[in-house]
């Protein structure tokens, strides 16, 4: 099936409303139409949905979508009914539903009605389903928010390990979509090869998202008042802050209620329903603040959100991306601020401490990642792009000074013998301490660790 550039236009007009398209995504879609494996890697806010929502209402038969999110999937296929006379034309397939609701999506697939079929990947691996789904025509089978697959990615899922498998037992030669906002060239490459989709087209997006400003403060115990001051220095304006915990984020939004200013809770402790409202009073804008954990944003479409606050450092450099990108996505301003104290990062090792060796591996690797990123003097966006594999000239290129080590750089020191003070302390303890112990030797101070390796009475104790 080949579409020539009018009638591509003409159907983007019909369905979405929309006269051009934005950055990559007409290459994209040509690939898909083509029935071509694709790979797609585009920042939050770059239109990836439309990637495969588009062919799949112009192409013959059923396109299976893969997300992992029960309220991603739901908000896409309201989206999609919006936009189609059909009220079938897209429907969900998971534990959600009745056993009659299960019949009447199968109807509508069996009638050719269905174009977007969004199943989570557990559903997939269901007998039954299969069954179907082998009996009846599929266009495509598009895998969003792909970095799941990948132990590397921030959102480590193992049933999406398995699709490839269950892609096969589907029928043959069924093109492959793959999507994704945050992939390092690591994570890429582990997504490619579980996919088996190694003669796919890639369509990379550049991470650069110059109208963000990018700062990073040291958090206090007086964070609270802070982050109530930024607030109501920009009143009027929508912003979302996340907090690591559900009891921290209600209890921030009650000092923040307080305060005067409207915000609500969100976390997925709450029922559906209240989840539903809270959301939905976001996007209305019946209130400016909304106060959450990271399961809040996946697939918000609020494109005039001001500023993301991050209350306390999150696991990796990917959560942060992905998280400060649902700032500004209209290209107005998006203000990025995260407050940091190494106490929230040996947190956050503590947690960790409990899963597998492995496991824990990869995490620390990502939490340094996040450290070193906190703390560096350089441009926090040539960072955060070189992380993804991609270059940034920090003197012109396109959002240079957009953050807080460019505006007001770091005052350096002379730091030589420091270092060689603390080089006498790391090898006099033989290097068995963490960075916190060493502090503590450095500086003279001691602990119970220190005491027991009688650290306290070595010649270099103090000497910092």
């Amino acid at each position: 099936m080949i579409l020539n550039e009018i009638e591509l236009h003409a159907a983007l007009k019909k369905y979405f409303g929309f006269s051009k398209f934005k950055g990559l995504q007409e290459d994209v879609i040509k690939n898909v139409i083509q029935n071509k494996n694709t790979f797609v890697i585009m920042p939050t806010g770059g239109g990836k949905s439309l990637c495969y929502q588009l062919p799949a209402l112009i192409k013959e038969g059923t396109a299976i979508v893969v997300s992992p999110l029960i309220a991603l999937m739901k908000n896409q296929v309201d989206a999609i009914r919006g936009v189609s006379s059909h009220h079938g034309v897209a429907h969900v397939l998971n534990s959600s539903l009745t056993k009659t609701q299960v019949k009447e999506v199968k109807q509508d697939i069996l009638d050719g009605i269905t174009k977007l079929l969004y199943v989570a990947p557990e559903s997939l691996t269901k007998e039954e389903y299969v069954d179907f789904l082998q009996s009846v025509p599929l266009s495509f089978v598009a895998v969003d928010e792909a970095h799941c697959i990948s132990e590397w990615g921030h959102d480590f899922r193992p049933e999406y390990r398995n699709l490839r498998a269950i892609i096969n037992r589907l029928g043959d030669d069924i093109p492959i979509v793959g999507l994704t906002a945050t992939a390092t060239p690591k994570v890429q490459e582990d997504i490619i090869k579980n996919l088996a989709i190694t003669d796919a087209k890639v369509f990379k997006a550049s991470f650069n998202r110059p109208n963000l400003f990018y700062e990073v403060r040291p958090k206090t115990k007086n964070v609270d008042a802070d982050i109530i001051r930024f607030v109501k220095k920009n009143s009027g304006k929508s912003g979302i802050i996340y907090c690591l915990s559900r009891k921290k984020v209600e209890a921030l939004a009650q000092v923040l209620q307080v305060n005067g200013v409207s915000a609500v809770p969100y976390h997925a402790g709450f029922d559906a329903k209240t989840r539903s409202r809270y959301q939905d009073m976001f996007l209305m804008e019946d209130v400016d603040v909304v106060i959450a954990t990271i399961a809040f944003g996946m697939g918000i479409d609020k494109p005039d959100v001001r500023y993301v606050i991050h209350h306390d450092i999150p696991k990796s450099i990917e959560s942060y991306y992905q998280e400060t990108g649902r700032a500004g996505r209209d290209g107005g301003e998006g203000h990025c601020l995260a407050f940091y104290s190494y106490k929230d990062v040996e947190k956050l090792e503590k947690f960790m401490s409990g899963k597998p060796v492995a496991e824990q591996e990869i995490g620390n690797a990502l939490l340094q990642e996040i450290v070193a990123y906190a703390e560096t003097s350089m441009s926090r966006r040539k960072f955060i792009l070189h992380y993804f594999g991609e270059e940034f000239d920090e003197v012109n290129g396109d959002g240079a000074d957009m953050d807080d080590n460019a505006r007001n750089p770091k005052k350096k020191e002379e730091a030589k013998e420091n270092v060689v003070k603390l080089i006498k302390v790391v090898r006099g303890t033989k290097e068995k301490f963490k960075a916190k112990e060493i502090v503590l030797a450095l500086i003279g101070s001691t602990n119970a660790l220190i005491a027991s390796h009688k650290t306290d009475e070595k010649p270099f104790f103090g000497i910092g």
